[in-house]
């Protein structure tokens, strides 16, 4: 590949799938990882290897992705809304041989939606739903708990679909308050309803998911997806594991021109990099700041006096790995000494 280039490394790869493995299995929860975060057929099957009980998606076309890589349970953490979508789920997910399926419902009508395309085809299983709880002002998700409890009734009251869970996102606010709250919710509702899972934990708050709803009698699921690569920002700062994880995507770019002192001009821009939580950072050069981007260029800002030759190649860490794996369909992963193992192929 000629630059700039998006790596991965395999020891930090490999690293932080078995730390994730083995905190999941000493907290006694199950981890299906957000495949939105890669949407690597590659990784996913590792991460799968590695004992996650299942992969998460987000949208339609993602479910489809997941089901053609013959991935054996999916929790889709989105409402079905589109009729064409839920005939697809009944006719290819909900028959003999398919995968596990499990999506969220969070209104009477979104019920009623479901359930009346799922009678137009009869399917040989019920749809599992997850009943969804949001807070005020977040996104979806039953904001009433006496509204909740209706729903539940109304889910379990038909032979179409089934009363899978509880679910809920908790990473919407860095305010431990909110947080706590909605799992507060979740636990309370899930001792009152008894469903046999509950789910939630992003890729931040995980260690207070597990603190609040780790004792239940229903089997706890993890989203948790960016564990896999970690970054050098977002997660760097929220991670409960922050410590033991290890970066391992790197963009390499090369110095373009030092038109002026104290300015470079390098070889990437946000077509290449994530900045939606902020700008890569040059690595082993903390005083070196990326201050701006365009679509393909970006301005360091250098202590007086650097000088840096036109394609010295500099290594910058990302922030938030979902925006870093969307620009790239090809990403090369490098032994510790930069030779080429393999290839990951992240989907749209």
């Amino acid at each position: 590949m000629s630059l700039p280039e998006l790596v991965l490394h395999e020891s930090a790869l490999a690293h932080n799938l078995a730390v994730m493995a083995d905190y999941c299995r000493t907290a006694g929860v199950e981890l299906a990882p957000h495949a939105k975060t890669h949407m690597s057929p590659e990784l996913a099957a590792r991460q799968l290897a590695a004992g996650a009980w299942g992969l998460t998606a987000a949208t339609p076309a993602q479910l489809r992705t997941l089901a053609g890589w013959r991935v054996p349970r999916i929790l889709h953490a989105n409402l079905l809304v589109d009729p064409a979508d839920i005939d697809w789920v009944a006719t290819e997910l909900l028959v003999p041989g398919g995968p596990e399926f499990l999506t969220y419902v969070d209104s009477g009508a979104g019920l009623d939606l479901l359930r009346d395309r799922l009678a137009a085809h009869r399917p040989a299983r019920p749809l599992r739903l997850l009943l969804e709880l949001g807070s005020p002002g977040g996104r979806t998700g039953v904001r009433n708990d006496d509204d909740a409890r209706a729903l539940a009734a109304r889910v379990r009251g038909s032979a179409l679909v089934e009363l899978a869970g509880i679910a809920a996102f908790e990473g919407l606010t860095h305010d431990p308050a909110p947080r706590a709250a909605l799992l507060a919710r979740v636990r309370a509702l899930t001792e009152e309803l008894r469903p046999p899972l509950v789910t939630a934990g992003g890729s931040s708050y995980f260690d207070e998911v597990v603190a609040a709803l780790g004792d239940l009698d229903a089997t706890l699921v993890l989203r948790s997806g960016c564990y896999l690569t970690h970054d050098h920002g977002v997660y760097q700062r929220t991670s409960p594991l922050r410590d033991r994880f290890r970066p391992a995507l790197e963009l390499r770019a090369a110095v373009l021109s030092q038109p002026e002192d104290g300015l470079a001009i390098l070889g990437f821009g946000r077509r290449e990099a994530p900045t939606d939580d902020r700008l890569p950072v040059v690595l082993g050069h903390d005083d070196w700041t990326v201050t701006a981007v365009n679509d393909h260029h970006a301005f360091l800002a250098l202590p007086a006096g650097v000088r840096l030759a036109p394609g010295t190649v500099l290594r910058l860490g990302l922030s938030h790995p979902c925006g870093a794996f969307d620009r790239w369909r090809t990403i090369p992963v490098l032994a510790d000494d930069g030779t080429p193992l393999s290839t990951v192929h992240p989907h749209l």
